[in-house]
């Protein structure tokens, strides 16, 4: 995706409360304070320089010259039930609204450091990086044509910090407040010195227009679309069913460079399906345009129906490099039997990916060794020195573990025998207080250690089945549970579960969201991911050396040292990531030749080609 990811709100669907709006107009003081002698910055970037500057004229990997005009049709799992993205409360349709808000700054697919000026044209800051103060565009609007002011930003900052989702606040834990200084300028200030991460996250702040937000209530969830400052706007709502989004054909920012070549299609409908087997059944009869495969099976057995045998359904795959956060199993350490990390040490050993790859995923996939795959900020091969230096501070609270050597998972013959891996995991269920007795694992009050596996998609079903037989080998009361998406949300927030198949998200460089996702403070705190339950003083200490590093060199040793002893946790048993993208259309899009570095970039670039589109009719 085009767009930098600080949590969602780059989505468009907020609300606010009149006191809110008080409170923002009368701590904001109207100021018109000018900054002295701080030069107006186009882009910035978090460490070094940003790879484009003023003389960018579109981005590398898009076609200027795009014709506009076409609709199509995805497909989305799940439901939804309100449009508010800021708040715990609903099930909003996250992935069906990036394109209706703009950020303050936005980022290239070619650039995973730097932002560049969207509704903002420049940022002001000094040397210490104690505040920011932006430069709105005079020519930024919603398209109701209501200029976006600065007051808009106050309200969207406020709203965050106020009744945002625990993950969306830790973004934001280091700015101190917020200022309007006149309509066109608004001030952060921040906490920390010397440290670009506070900037760059209110960076992405998208903003919510508070005159149409005055009289309405931002703790509720809402299906009433509110004014879109992207280039698309929410025409129709189905709850449940579809999202619609036209393009809006005066869009306020549709000449600037970051947007050239960009948003083409005059509409998007997401349609949703509560059944993937569903979903693929649509797009064969071509009821829907485009998809990402996310099954290995489905790719290697099902691409044979007759549009794509007569090839009016094209795939693809090409790389991905991305940076990939963690997809595994996450072990609720809340939980007093999973407390002990021998027990979880014991239940990675019975993830037997070796035969899962060969016999279920088709040879396809890379095994996960670390919370930051496919990347330069996850831990490989024998500590460092300057890894060991950092972690020698904490030696006493570590296990010998992580300064013997490289974490390695569980690896099998793929014969699908685990006699070896099924002695070491009983070592440590009896290291832990956990035996075997005529054919259960019992604790020392004699109750069977119990896991259930929490499942949202029920294809997962087919391919955590063998390891729920491997569990129950092991005498354990295993079993899987497949819930729908509202249920499966309330559930994690709520932390409620064994063991929850998911995936975290990865902005790169890491940053505060590391709070949210292993620092203690969020382990009891509903809504946040930490989902093992993380409460681990080192790891507090090394996620704030992380946040606070002032060169990438330094942040990198320290994320290396953090996935180590992460990893040496088992707070997750690591699964899988994919190195490509397998992607599946109609025959009726153009795209230019060159894809984004670290992104597919869909549907942002492409368009319709009228002569395939043409043809494909016929």
């Amino acid at each position: 995706m085009k767009r930098r990811h600080f949590g969602h709100m780059n989505s468009a669907g907020t609300v606010s409360t009149t006191a809110l709006l008080a409170l923002i107009l009368s701590t904001g003081l109207l100021s018109s304070t000018k900054a002295q002698d701080l030069p107006e910055r186009f882009a910035i970037a978090e460490f070094g320089k940003p790879k484009f500057g003023h003389t960018l004229e579109h981005w590398p990997y898009v076609n200027p010259a795009a014709p506009k005009g076409g609709n199509i049709v995805l497909a989305a799992f799940g439901t939804f039930d309100s449009l508010n993205t800021y708040i715990l409360k609903g099930n909003p349709p996250y992935a069906a609204l990036g394109g209706t808000s703009d950020a303050l700054m936005t980022a290239s697919g070619d650039d995973l450091l730097g932002l560049y000026g969207l509704i903002a044209e420049s940022v002001e800051y000094p040397e210490d990086v104690s505040y920011a103060i932006f430069n709105l565009r005079e020519i930024a609007r919603y398209d109701d044509g209501a200029p976006i002011v600065a007051q808009d930003f106050a309200l969207s900052f406020n709203t965050i910090r106020q009744h945002g989702r625990p993950f969306l606040r830790s973004f934001y834990r280091d700015v101190q407040e917020v200022e309007v200084l006149d309509e066109r300028r608004i001030k952060f200030t921040f906490k920390s010195r010397n440290n670009m991460k506070p900037l760059m996250a209110v960076a992405g702040l998208a903003p919510l227009p508070h005159r149409y937000w005055a009289t309405r209530d931002i703790s509720q969830t809402y299906l009433e679309p509110p004014p879109s400052s992207g280039p698309y706007r929410i025409a129709a709502v189905d709850a449940g069913r579809s999202l619609t989004l036209k393009r809006v054909a005066h869009y306020w920012g549709k000449d600037l460079p970051v947007n050239k070549g960009q948003y083409n299609f005059d509409s998007i409908r997401y349609d949703y399906y509560r059944d993937f087997n569903v979903i693929f059944e649509a797009f064969k009869a071509g009821e829907t345009d485009f998809r990402s495969e996310s099954s290995s099976k489905r790719w290697a057995t099902e691409y044979n129906f007759p549009a794509f045998t007569a090839g009016k359904v094209k795939r693809a795959t090409p790389p991905s490099e991305r940076p990939e956060g963690m997809q595994g199993l996450a072990i609720n350490t809340r939980r007093e039997a999973f407390s002990d990390v021998r027990v979880r040490a014991g239940l990675a050993e019975l993830f037997d990916f070796e035969w899962t790859r060969k016999s279920l995923l088709y040879d396809q996939y890379t095994r996960t060794a670390s919370f930051f795959p496919n990347s330069d900020y996850g831990s490989s091969g024998p500590l460092t020195a300057q890894e060991r230096a950092i972690l020698e501070p904490f030696a006493q609270q570590l296990p010998e573990a992580v300064f013997e050597g490289p974490f390695k998972p569980s690896k099998t013959d793929g014969s699908g025998r685990i006699r070896k891996q099924l002695r070491t995991a009983l070592r440590l269920f009896k290291a832990a207080g956990w035996t075997l007795d005529k054919g259960k694992l019992r604790n020392a009050g004699g109750e069977q250690m119990r896991v259930e596996i929490l499942l949202v998609q029920p294809d997962f079903e087919r391919l955590m089945s063998p390891y729920v037989d491997n569990l129950k080998r092991a005498g354990i009361n295993a079993s899987m549970r497949i819930v729908d998406t509202a249920q499966y949300e309330v559930r994690v927030d709520n932390f409620d579960f064994d063991m929850v198949s998911l995936k975290s998200n990865f902005f790169p460089p890491p940053g505060p969201e590391l709070r949210s996702y292993y620092g203690s403070k969020a382990a009891d705190l509903k809504g946040s991911a930490n989902w093992s339950g993380i409460r681990d003083t080192t790891v507090d200490a090394l996620v704030e050396k992380i946040i606070t590093a002032k060169d990438l060199k330094t942040l990198k040793q320290h994320t290396r040292a953090l996935d180590r002893v992460l990893l040496f946790g088992h707070y997750m048993i690591p699964q899988w990531h994919n190195t490509v993208y397998r992607i599946a259309y109609w025959d009726r899009f153009g795209h230019p030749a060159q894809k984004p570095k670290y992104a597919l970039d869909f549907p942002h670039t492409w368009w319709i080609d009228a002569e395939r589109d043409a043809a494909l009719a016929k």
